[in-house]
């Protein structure tokens, strides 16, 4: 097997003033420190400049929560990759469950996004997961195949070194429900498995990927024991310096 490196990335979601940003990363840059693990702040539009100036020269690495496939053009609201890698952002996140059921994102507009990262050097975190009646039909390990097969349709194999998937199993995204350390093991086996299917063995056993869905400092020794687990793609915990410091501690 491949070593990999734990990533655990932080996602404030649509949390965090301008002032609250520079709060939060003040208290949490010293207690990550010696994080042996990578560490990413994901934040909203309005704060990555901030976040970019207290996190420089630090352990914590840079990210975005969404990312345009455009590089300009008349598309109100939307960002390009250009305009973040300009801010310093290093990863982004993309075709996150919350995009897919509000904004009308499909597997087809991830891999636009995708894409349009790679080409400006940004590393994409891909999410992909289940809702819940997909997982109470046994439809889980369809719609992963399906959602990744399609987020990495026209990749070259010479990308993935730059990218990451989450799975996040919807369900037990916000709801403190949490995919057990085994189902979520078997699931990410099941993504790392079509990543091996199209990249090849190698590929996949080097493909960093995350855990989404209620990853906590009580349940991350469990989750990150499991072999397939590399990481976690963090909400709510990630928004008090000392809950996202313990759980990053957590990864050994």
């Amino acid at each position: 097997m491949a070593s990999r490196t734990p990533i655990i990335a932080g996602n404030w979601k649509m949390n965090n003033t301008i002032k609250e940003t520079k709060e939060l990363l003040t208290a949490l840059i010293p207690l990550v420190k010696d994080a042996k693990c990578e560490v990413a702040v994901c934040a909203p539009y309005t704060s990555i400049a901030a976040a970019a100036g207290l996190i420089a020269g630090t352990k914590i690495k840079l990210g975005a929560e969404n990312v345009h496939w455009a590089d300009k053009g008349a598309f109100t609201g939307e960002i390009s990759a250009d305009m973040l890698k300009e801010l310093g952002v290093e990863y982004v996140i993309v075709g996150h469950s919350e995009r897919r059921q509000y904004f009308g994102e499909t597997d087809a507009t991830v891999n636009k996004r995708a894409k349009a990262a790679l080409s400006r050097g940004l590393k994409p975190i891909i999410c992909v997961g289940e809702l819940l009646g997909e997982r109470e039909s046994g439809a889980t390990d369809d719609v992963v195949i399906r959602q990744t097969k399609g987020a990495f349709d026209g990749i070259a194999a010479d990308e993935l070194k730059n990218i990451v998937i989450a799975y996040e199993p919807v369900w037990a995204i916000g709801t403190g429900k949490t995919a057990t350390a085994d189902d979520a093991d078997a699931t990410i086996a099941v993504i790392r498995g079509v990543v091996g299917e199209l990249y090849g063995k190698d590929a996949a056993d080097a493909m960093r990927i995350q855990y989404g869905g209620s990853m906590n400092a009580k349940n991350v020794a469990e989750l990150m024991a499991k072999p397939n687990i590399d990481g976690g793609l963090i909400g709510g915990a990630s928004l008090k310096a000392e809950d996202f410091a313990k759980l990053i501690a957590g990864v050994n």
